[in-house]
């Protein structure tokens, strides 16, 4: 299916509301932004399926990061998604699954297919690099780089 300039503008439209959102934690809309609410994030496996699931996550991600945000770099279009390119920033000031905050702060390139069905959001699949943050974090150590 081609994507028309109408339909195009709309979902990149709600992409930018999606992630600007976050960025305020105003997670009511965020979540108004699906049609049907659901994270895949793909370096932990974890699927958030559901508003009840979703909003768990943000309780989670915040708990851990309250000051996470994305930093958007650039956005593409494809038949079924739009995908974003953006820096995914945070603080480590709580805990994130039973490992204490380390107080440290990571930042890391990140993309993110939020797929749709014709207009409707339906999905928001996150890739990232899960050992750069924990490294980053002083989680993991490397020797020869800092964290």
């Amino acid at each position: 299916m081609s994507v028309n300039s109408e339909l195009r503008a709309a979902r990149e439209a709600i992409v930018r509301e999606h992630m600007e959102s976050e960025n305020r934690h105003e997670f009511d809309v965020t979540l108004g932004t699906f049609e049907h609410p659901r994270y895949e994030i793909m370096a932990t496996g974890d699927v958030y399926d559901g508003a009840e699931a979703v909003s768990r996550y943000f309780e989670e991600s915040r708990t851990a990061f309250p000051d996470q945000r994305n930093e958007l770099v650039a956005l593409h279009h494809a038949d079924d998604a739009v995908i974003a390119e953006f820096l995914l920033k945070g603080t480590h000031e709580g805990p994130l699954r039973g490992i204490p905050a380390t107080g440290k702060s990571f930042t890391v390139p990140a993309t993110a297919f939020f797929v749709f069905e014709g207009a409707d959001l339906v999905c928001e699949r996150v890739y990232t690099d899960m050992l750069s943050i924990l490294v980053q974090l002083g989680i993991i150590p490397i020797q020869g780089l800092s964290g």
